[in-house]
């Protein structure tokens, strides 16, 4: 899943990194220049990329990692697991929570497809 060409590039002595999303389709790239130490969710808000479907988008935790609605996958550049749903996105496959992962290095993530919680615009 990690292959090359869709990897961002790095830049280890930058103040920010690139962030590569990726739409649920797989067609839409944005490249977002992300500072270190942002958490996804915060820096998918603030480009107007939602990582929420249409109904969670006001119906969600605010970033405190307990609505699991803000789910997101990474391709590569993936970061280390601090949080506990990370445990279970590792053992069953589930996305990660785009607000418990902060950005330090460069990354390529995926929105999902959201069916629960009503579908996407």
């Amino acid at each position: 899943m990690d292959d090359p060409e869709s990897r961002p590039e790095r830049d280890p002595a930058g103040p920010t990194v690139t962030v590569r999303v990726r739409d649920t389709d797989g067609k839409r790239v944005t490249d977002l220049s992300v500072e270190r130490g942002t958490v996804l969710r915060d820096a998918l808000l603030e480009a107007g990329i939602s990582p929420y479907a249409r109904l969670t988008k006001r119906a969600n935790c605010g970033g405190r990692g307990l609505c699991a609605t803000c789910g997101v996958r990474i391709r590569s550049g993936e970061p280390t697991a601090h949080h506990w749903h990370d445990d279970l996105a590792a053992r069953f496959g589930y996305p990660r929570l785009s607000c418990q992962i902060r950005v330090d290095e460069p990354m390529t993530v995926e929105l999902v497809e959201k069916t629960v919680w009503g579908g996407r615009e």
